[in-house]
């Protein structure tokens, strides 16, 4: 399961995050107390292993300035958090690597994830980044599950439960590893990334646990979960 960290504005806590177990780094380019620039972006990006996705988060950016944000910092992803149309998400889509759409929980968006050109869909609460909570229920049978990154009010006390509800592809989290606001928290963090994975039966490094080079899989050589083939 991909284990997205969202919200991050030092190059301290993009490894902090990557060294604890993250598959994922978010960027916020948008109004919002975790908002970083994208020349402060790129040099955190420069430091941070390659076989980790990095999404810089938009809201209701103009599309050509999202393009050239993901292409000129080195960005992997592009994840629209704002009210972008049909039109601007296919049009962003087609010109990044990857696009994830987000939408608020109840969204009729969630189920036409294709109409917008999105690999992968993000549910979000209401108000992005308030450490709020939604109703898993509105995103059973609406989103497919392979497909489907929760957010919205997690913490290490109940990315369980949500991982039982919606098996979600991905989970992802900002306030609830946090000190303060952009700043993480090493133990929360810690624990967060250990409740995730042991809520989705995923191995962990430890005793009797196979590591990358045992398999015959190593650092960039993995592909990124989306892009395997077969069951």
């Amino acid at each position: 399961m991909l284990v997205k960290i969202c919200g991050i504005t030092t190059e301290a806590d993009a490894l902090l995050a990557v060294a604890l177990g993250a598959d994922a780094v978010g960027f916020v380019l948008a109004p919002s107390p975790r908002q970083v620039s994208a020349a402060e972006t790129r040099r955190i990006i420069e430091r941070v292993p390659p076989e980790i996705l990095t999404v810089g988060v938009f809201r209701d950016e103009a599309p050509a300035r999202v393009v050239e944000i993901v292409n000129t910092t080195g960005l992997k992803a592009a994840q629209l958090h704002g009210n972008e149309t049909v039109e601007q998400s296919l049009w962003v889509s087609e010109r990044v690597p990857l696009t994830i759409k987000a939408f608020p929980a109840g969204h009729p968006g969630i189920g036409r994830i294709d109409d917008y050109g999105a690999e992968l869909v993000l549910v979000d609460a209401e108000s992005p980044g308030s450490g709020e909570v939604f109703d898993w229920r509105l995103a059973e049978g609406v989103a497919d599950p392979a497909r489907l990154i929760v957010s919205g009010g997690l913490r290490a006390e109940n990315v369980g439960d949500a991982v039982a509800h919606l098996h979600p592809f991905g989970v992802d989290v900002s306030t609830g590893v946090e000190s303060a606001p952009g700043r993480k928290d090493p133990v929360k963090l810690r624990a967060f990334v250990a409740a995730a994975r042991a809520a989705a039966g995923d191995e962990v490094s430890g005793e009797g646990a196979e590591t990358d080079d045992e398999q015959g899989v190593s650092g960039t050589d993995r592909p990124f979960d989306w892009r395997e083939e077969g069951p």
